[in-house]
């Protein structure tokens, strides 16, 4: 009993540390940002989310209290707006990251100059508490423009603010991930999926969840502060072990098609010029090729911090989410027969 009031009342001192503060989310109505929005709210945060089109983001008002969360107009290309959305702010998190270029949504706009607006600004509000989502392998020297914006973005975020913190996640899992949902749409329409490379790219997932509790812990411990972290779960794949897995999960056979790099580059550069088109999502780009030729798993020699350091100590493995919504892709989905 007394250990019970202990825990209790420690959770009520580290409410009364946030309560009150207010935490600006740019990109928080994307996969990763709703996420952090929902676990900031459960926090005690008071949160502002900066979004382009707030009409299209009043989903995420119902994840906390009355009041506690509210939508701000701000395009990372327009600076007034950047800076307008930083008034009073306590803390910000730059959740803004775009998966292949389109229209004016381009790679350095983005990824690399909109995070040096953002944290720019940031700095002139006077906010030192900021987190960076990147990715790892981000790399100003990369020749993937999406790794090599990103390691940009860390460039001069660190330039702007030397006390923000950098989280750099693998492939991140949730119910609207762009993996493992992609891959399971493609097998409900294709006799076979790509094995680019063969398949032998290693990733380390981590669950959408997990990222948001990472970077609530990040805001709230300070010994966290300028520090990199790498995020992974808790088992390494290849890439061909992740679309057997979720094949498994649907129910379907597909051949899996072992795709060469040069081969899958053309198919790359093919899929760009189709997402050219309106609404249309490449299926592969030739970025993304140059992508899977490295793997992407946390770094453990030291060098930078990892997951069990910001506090999350049991991290979710895939076969124990991707269940929950894999089901649309099953031959008779919620009522399919679900695998031994």
């Amino acid at each position: 009993m007394r250990k019970k009031m202990a825990y209790l009342m420690t959770l009520m001192t580290e409410a009364q540390d946030v309560t009150g503060k207010l935490a600006v989310v740019f990109g928080g109505s994307g996969f990763i940002g709703r996420n952090v929005v929902r676990e900031l709210a459960k926090r005690g945060w008071r949160i502002r989310v900066a979004v382009r089109r707030p009409h299209l983001a009043q989903f995420l008002r119902p994840m906390g209290a009355v009041g506690q969360i509210q939508l701000k107009q701000a395009n990372i290309r327009h600076r007034p707006s950047v800076a307008d959305a930083l008034e009073g702010a306590d803390a910000v998190v730059n959740v803004v990251g775009i998966l292949h270029q389109d229209g004016p949504q381009r790679f350095d706009t983005v990824q690399s100059g909109g995070a040096a607006t953002i944290a720019q600004l940031s700095a002139e509000a006077g906010v030192e508490n900021f987190v960076q989502i990147s990715a790892i392998g981000a790399d100003a020297n990369s020749d993937s423009d999406y790794a090599r914006t990103k390691g940009e973005a860390e460039e001069a975020v660190r330039q702007a603010i030397p006390s923000a913190t950098i989280l750099r996640p693998s492939v991140v899992f949730g119910q609207e991930d762009q993996f493992f949902n992609k891959f399971a749409s493609m097998a409900m329409i294709s006799p076979a999926l790509p094995l680019i490379g063969g398949g032998e790219t290693k990733f380390q997932p981590i669950y959408v969840d997990d990222v948001a509790d990472a970077v609530c812990e990040a805001l709230e411990r300070s010994e966290a502060r300028g520090k990199v972290f790498e995020l992974g779960g808790p088992r390494i794949y290849s890439f061909k072990e992740l679309l057997e897995l979720m094949l498994r999960e649907i129910g379907r056979k597909r051949f899996l098609a072992p795709l060469p790099f040069p081969i899958a580059s053309l198919m790359g550069l093919a899929g760009q010029i189709v997402g050219m088109l309106p609404f249309v999502t490449p299926p592969l780009t030739s970025d993304q090729v140059k992508l899977l030729k490295s793997d992407n798993v946390v770094d453990t020699s030291g060098d930078v911090g990892v997951l069990g350091d910001l506090g999350v100590d049991e991290p979710h493995a895939v076969e124990a989410i991707i269940p929950a919504y894999m089901e649309p892709y099953r031959r008779y989905g919620q009522f399919a027969e679900r695998p031994a």
